[in-house]
């Protein structure tokens, strides 16, 4: 299961070259990672279990003004014990990629804040969302 967002480019995403700052770019992700999980685990407030253990990004295209909105895409690349990976991307409305980037979400558990096992369900589900 791929999930795409549309996400209108703000006048304060820019920097002082006005282009979209490499930090907003994480913010994009984040958002679309974060509807994808929600959707993934059929429950929104499951996204409170999990926590970004790490973000690599790769910046292929500035952003501006004039590009006016984004599409944000994130998938399961991978499903651990613990963790998932995603893969995602920052493209134009017309397809051309901006940012290309790798996420890993770590399960955790809210009494301890320890990492945790995924659970069977949760297995289940992120099973169900990987691309036949």
């Amino acid at each position: 299961m791929v999930h795409e967002k549309e996400i209108e480019i703000r006048w304060r995403d820019l920097d002082a070259f006005n282009h979209v700052n490499h930090v907003v770019f994480l913010t994009y992700l984040e958002e679309v990672r974060d509807e994808w999980l929600g959707r993934v685990l059929e429950d929104p407030a499951l996204v409170w279990g999990y926590v970004i253990a790490r973000v690599e990004i790769d910046y292929r295209r500035e952003l501006t003004l004039d590009d006016d909105a984004i599409v944000a895409r994130c998938s399961l690349e991978r499903l651990g014990t613990k963790s998932v990976v995603t893969s995602e991307s920052v493209r134009t409305r017309d397809g051309e990629i901006s940012a290309e980037a790798k996420a890993v979400l770590v399960a955790r558990d809210s009494e301890t804040g320890q990492s945790r096992v995924i659970s069977d369900d949760e297995r289940a589900a992120f099973e169900r969302a990987v691309p036949a």
